[in-house]
């Protein structure tokens, strides 16, 4: 471990031990500059001279304060909070800390209820210099995305439902959407997922989809539906004449691209179907034997 150059508030700090008090310990960078570990997190071993790893933020009394505990996002990261207070100056959020995360009126696209779960960032606020969450992240994307042609595979973080889909975070900087009619699977606020660029808007925003496209959709199809087969025995009783609906459940699959790979897969002889069912070539010789 590196000591830390300077104490920097919503990271991880690498802080030598300095002295112990009646109230902590304190911790020092090697600019000199000090930070009080309280009493409740010291151990035995934190002795002095020692290097510890330790989350910096402020206390109720906006001290600059040190703890052991990790939050469940540090500054300039996001993530999917729980509700556990509201007032009129603004709502607090719990993030694994003693003292729960702020996140003002002015931050929020809409007020706050107790209970309910908001993606935020956290930000470092330049007019109270404390750690807060916000929920309005549009001014945080690049607007000038770089190096994602179509049909590239990206990382992607779900942040938001919308009436036209699902708004990601591409590639941790970038705003992204799927659109709704192209979902086939189960989608969760705060899940992270590997999707493809369909394009790149005008506006910097990326139109998504969670299919390969062409020839690498063809095979991704396939090797899901032969997985699943293999996987139920050799043989799911399913056709070409199976419910859309259905079909979106059971295979992650839009009908086209489920019928697609169904034909794929009975033209290369690895599945047979039947109007009871799908199978596997050998599996359902082995039966008829």
């Amino acid at each position: 471990m590196q000591q830390n150059q300077h104490l920097e508030l919503g990271r991880i700090n690498c802080l030598r031990v300095e002295r112990h008090t009646p109230h902590g310990i304190f911790l020092s960078a090697l600019d000199e500059k000090d930070v009080l570990l309280p009493q409740a997190y010291v151990t035995d071993e934190m002795q002095e001279g020692t290097l510890l790893e330790l989350f910096l933020y402020t206390d109720s009394e906006d001290r600059l304060i040190a703890t052991t505990l990790k939050p469940k996002a540090m500054l300039d990261e996001f993530a999917l909070f729980e509700v556990v207070d509201v007032a009129p100056f603004g709502s607090f959020v719990g993030w694994g800390l003693a003292k729960d995360l702020f996140v003002p009126n002015m931050f929020q696209k809409e007020k706050f209820k107790i209970g309910e779960k908001r993606f935020l960032k956290v930000v470092y606020d330049e007019k109270t210099h404390r750690l807060v969450g916000t929920e309005k992240l549009g001014s945080f994307f690049d607007k000038k995305p770089k190096g994602l042609a179509p049909h590239k595979e990206v990382d992607i973080l779900i942040i938001a439902k919308t009436p036209l889909g699902f708004k990601c975070i591409v590639e941790e900087k970038y705003e992204g959407l799927i659109y709704h009619n192209e979902i086939f699977q189960k989608i969760e606020i705060g899940s992270k997922k590997r999707a493809y660029v369909k394009t790149v808007r005008k506006d910097g925003c990326i139109d998504l989809t969670l299919q390969a496209l062409g020839a690498k959709q063809k095979d991704a199809s396939c090797q899901k539906v032969m997985s699943l087969i293999k996987e139920s025995g050799g043989s799911m009783p399913y056709n070409y004449k199976s419910d859309p609906e259905l079909v979106q459940n059971v295979f992650g699959l839009s009908k086209k691209a489920y019928k697609r790979a169904l034909t794929t897969l009975q033209e290369s002889g690895d599945i047979e179907i039947k109007e009871s069912g799908i199978y596997l070539k050998s599996s359902h010789g082995k039966k008829e034997k």
